[in-house]
């Protein structure tokens, strides 16, 4: 069975086992602490992070972006019969969501409203460019899942449980993408992806006292002198 090394709030870890879920893979999981790496998973990650993938014959695979493409080579395609430039633009879209995980991740971290507002900047350019791209839904590519739905999830999730918990609609800008996030979350798969504990684990980091959203960003809010210290939540 495939084993997937994971870190319990990493994106890049759900992008993997969100596929895996689609593509009702069976896979094990094995969480580590980033703060405290055990020697045999260093072993087997070259670059010390989260996500690897361990094949079946042993082998360890690690970046989100070879492990969606090895899992197309090893299981059914989410979308059989892509053109190769089909795939290609697939690849592109996936990475415009992969490359913005860390940007969501340090803009959730942002202790006030100033901050938050030069954050979210780069995310809100990721948000616009997928309104403008995306159709009549409901996925990206109409009526089917595919890759780049599962790119995009670790954001549209993350962005359900932040307008959940702080009443701070990232997507409220842009309705496509919205419907999109909605679509997403009802096929379960989000939740599926990732642990039983992860609702708890993703607030008690991302949205606490100590960051503007986890205070239920209060726009009213004075700048605060300080600035949330970036701390391995993500995947780093």
């Amino acid at each position: 069975m495939i084993r997937i090394i994971s870190f319990k709030i990493c994106p890049f870890v759900q992008r993997v086992t969100a596929l895996l879920e689609a593509k009702q893979v069976p896979y094990q999981i094995d969480f580590i602490s980033l703060s405290d790496k055990p020697d045999w998973f260093l072993e087997l990650s070259p670059t010390g992070q989260v996500p690897v993938l361990v094949t079946e014959g042993g082998t360890p695979l690690f970046e989100s972006d070879a492990i969606a493409e090895y899992l197309d080579e090893v299981a059914a395609p989410l979308q059989p019969d892509l053109t190769p430039e089909q795939r290609a633009l697939n690849r592109a879209w996936s990475y415009q969501a992969s490359k913005h995980y860390l940007v969501q991740c340090s803009t959730m971290q942002s202790a006030d409203s100033a901050v938050f507002g030069e954050r979210v900047t780069k995310l809100n350019a990721a948000f616009a460019k997928a309104e403008k791209q995306l159709g009549n839904g409901p996925f990206f590519a109409g009526e089917t899942l595919g890759n780049v739905d599962m790119a995009w999830l670790p954001l549209l999730h993350r962005a359900a449980i932040v307008a959940d918990h702080s009443g701070h609609d990232m997507l409220a800008d842009y309705p496509k993408v919205k419907a999109w996030q909605r679509a997403l979350q009802a096929t379960g798969i989000p939740q599926k992806s990732v642990s039983d504990d992860f609702h708890d684990r993703f607030t008690d980091f991302y949205l606490a006292e100590r960051t503007w959203l986890g205070r239920g960003a209060n726009v009213n809010e004075a700048p605060s002198a300080t600035e949330v210290k970036q701390s391995g939540g993500c995947c780093g």
